[in-house]
This record gives C-alpha cells, structure tokens and sequence, in this order.
C-alpha cells in the first residue's frame, strides 16, 4: 500500500506544469515522431494480451514511410499502414494527442510508451510506464470517463516535452528505439 502512495504521489509531481510544444499538437518526443516512431496502425492487428497482462510489443516505423497529421511526422511499417491511416487517422491516431490516458484521467499531460498500449471500443490508448498501466487497468473504463472529461481543459495546454526512454521503470519496455531505417 505505501508503495503504491509513493508511486501515486510521484506521478502526481511527474504531471505538473510541463512546458512543451504548442497546445493541440500531437506528442513527440526525441525521434521526431509522433507515437515514438511506431506505426499506430500495427497496434490494430495486434493480439491484445488480456488486462493485467504485457501486450506486445509496438511495432517500428521505418524512416523512409512516413505521413504528416496533426501536426507531427508518424513513421509506418508499410506502405499499406500509411494508406490506411491517410484514409482514416482519427481511427488509428492515440487518444489525448498521444499522451499518457492515465495522466489525462488525472489531469496532467505527460508522456506515453508505445509498448503500454490497449485498444478499448476501437480506440487507441497509451500509458507512460508499467506501474501506471496497473492503476489504468484497475478501472479502465472509469479511467476513459475521467480522461475524456479531463482532455477538454487539457488538450490546450502544452504538450509534454519529456521523453518516456528517460523513465527508469521503462527499462526493459523497448528494446530499439524507432523508427528503423529502411
């Protein structure tokens, strides 16, 4: 119980005033791109692991597939996932501009690990590290309802500039950083 207070109150502190890039833009950390430089569309022919279980792995986007939207660079697997996500990237782009949904749910803006993921009702949402996947999962869809009442006073504050890699309880989360080249 202690533990969990202090892993709480340390995100709380994570979540305050961060200054970053313009309100309303996607998150996007040191690569350059949005959600990492993963491909968001992969995340959707993915085999979701059931709550309290690690999902797999994000899959890279290659350097050389690459669309604009929303403000920011994502990077693809294929040509295909690009075309898909052109057509349609409401359906495939993260919830919160790619943000961490627990942070939204509790009022903040921070950063998420594309390797902390879960699709629920079609929609992509990420988390920022293992031990916050655990509160999100504690009551997913109370937590959704709190994000999306939080992300309309949130949305137009900046976005986090803070970089998730940093995050020592995301060691072993990633083995390559992406996108890879190609």
């Amino acid at each position: 119980m202690v533990r969990k207070l202090f892993i709480a109150t340390a995100f709380v502190a994570l979540v305050g005033g961060v200054p970053g890039a313009i309100a309303g833009e996607q998150y996007v950390d040191e690569t350059g791109f949005a959600v990492s430089g993963y491909d968001p569309v992969a995340f959707f022919s993915l085999e979701q692991a059931p709550v309290g279980e690690k999902q797999p792995k994000a899959v890279p986007g290659k350097a050389s597939i690459t669309a604009d939207y929303n403000g920011a660079k994502w990077a693809f697997a294929s040509e295909e996932n690009r075309d898909k996500f052109l057509a349609n990237p409401e359906k495939y782009a993260p919830q919160f501009d790619g943000h961490c949904a627990y942070g939204i749910a509790q009022g903040g803006k921070v950063p998420a690990n594309p390797n902390l993921w879960r699709i629920v009702d079609g929609k992509l949402y990420l988390n920022i590290t293992p031990n916050v996947v655990g509160f999100w999962e504690a009551d997913v869809p109370g937590n959704i309802v709190k994000a999306d009442t939080n992300w309309e006073g949130a949305e137009s504050k900046p976005a986090s500039d803070r970089q998730w890699t940093s995050i020592n309880d995301n060691k072993g989360t990633y083995k390559t950083l992406a996108p890879i080249d190609g």
